[in-house]
């Protein structure tokens, strides 16, 4: 199963701790690979693509891959200058079969509207997520992401992004300097605790930042997306799904995190929500029943120390889609604004692999950090704002 179906079920997957078990061995399987396309396929389209046999465009190249998934695979190549290469093949007439499962944007509606909470809309979650996997389709696209997150986060001191090889890349092949490490299953069953806890706040400081300080973040938090070094940085992933705030979309957003995780102030979220398109402008829901609701996924930062698990994190997914629970009413009446689906997305997945590495921090201080520019809460939280502050002064004189 490839495509929409097998995306849609890595989408799902990143709540996999909050279902069944018959489930999560199921779409456990996609987070990992899928099987491959035959060698002579693979090298078709890198020859429609780059005009030439992958036999004459890289020193060396192995005709069989190192990791297969829902649109594409990649293999292991050596430029002519020695460079170890990355390179991710798009499998043929997937781009077909996404567009065409996705063009009923009528049956889409109907079958998501068969899954979402009473109150969404589902006719705009569609269209953002379509638009989003549609994106993925085009590795220019995902070059171009990846290479602003090269920019981003150039030489700092924990999180790596591997470079682009634009002269290898095209809108079905994507080149990318090859990175070795542990996966994620590797790293689960060997690391120390300390090394679990410091990966585990890497990943929280990397979606974080890019939120805040770059309005430009990965949508796609899956165990599949990391590499972990010795060193104790890790290197990320996969940018095909990014999400970048378009104009007043985060100072939309915002004012509801800060209602719940700053102020805590169930009034002031209750106004912050009908701004941003969460509730209808009039409405006679209790503001303490909204405030309980919408928090529950937010525990991590209502707290100065806080331990994230498999079971937290499944019992909060559980509250939110308890239609039939005390929250029915607020369920009912909540919809989600378009620009927070993706958003959405990168909160539970983050605390889903905060659950796997059961993650102990200072969740909150060092949301602070990035939302309003708090002292660094951690020994990370330091190196990372030193490395800022340099990066702020570089581009000061640059200017």
């Amino acid at each position: 199963m490839k495509g929409v179906l097998m995306k849609a079920g890595q989408l799902l997957g990143l709540i996999v701790e909050a279902l069944p078990d018959g489930a999560k061995q199921a779409l456990a399987s996609l987070q990992s690979d899928a099987p491959p396309m035959a060698p002579s396929l693979a090298a078709r389209v890198i020859a429609d693509e780059l005009g030439a046999d992958p036999d004459r465009l890289f020193r060396r190249w192995d005709p069989m891959p190192v990791a297969a998934a829902s649109i594409g695979q990649v293999h292991r190549a050596v430029l002519d200058d020695g460079r170890h290469v990355a390179v991710k093949v798009q499998y043929p007439g997937v781009a077909d079969t996404f567009h065409g499962d996705l063009a009923n944007a009528e049956l889409l509606y109907a079958m998501f509207s068969r899954f979402a909470l009473p109150g969404l809309d589902p006719a705009a979650l569609v269209d953002e997520l379509r638009t989003r996997m549609l994106d993925e389709l085009d590795y220019r696209i995902e070059a171009a992401n990846q290479q602003a997150f090269v920019d981003h986060y150039r030489d700092h001191p924990f999180i790596r992004v591997p470079a682009v090889v634009p002269e290898r890349s095209r809108a079905r092949v994507l080149t990318s300097e090859w990175v070795d490490g542990s996966t994620w299953a590797q790293f689960a069953a060997t690391a120390s605790p300390a090394a679990r806890q410091r990966a585990g706040e890497i990943l929280f400081r990397f979606a974080q930042g890019s939120i805040h300080r770059f309005g430009t973040f990965n949508g796609d938090p899956h165990p599949g997306n990391y590499r972990f070094h010795d060193d104790g940085s890790i290197t990320f992933l996969d940018f095909g799904l990014v999400k970048r705030w378009s104009a007043g979309e985060w100072d939309r957003l915002a004012p509801c995190m800060d209602a719940i995780v700053v102020d805590r102030d169930p009034a002031a979220l209750m106004e912050a929500m009908k701004v941003a398109g969460f509730l209808p402008a009039t409405t006679d829901l209790d503001p303490a029943d909204v405030y309980a609701y919408v928090s529950s996924p937010y525990a991590a930062y209502l707290t100065d120390t806080f331990t994230f698990s498999p079971e937290r994190v499944a019992e909060a997914f559980q509250r939110v889609i308890d239609v039939k629970g005390p929250y029915e009413p607020v369920i009912r009446a909540l919809d989600m604004p378009p620009s927070f689906v993706v958003l959405d997305r990168v909160v539970w997945g983050v605390s889903a692999l905060l659950g796997g590495l059961g993650a102990t921090g200072p969740w909150r201080a060092i949301l602070a950090e990035y939302r309003n520019g708090g002292r660094p809460a951690t020994a990370l939280g330091e190196a990372d704002a030193r490395w800022w502050a340099d990066r702020q002064g570089s581009e000061h004189g640059r200017h």
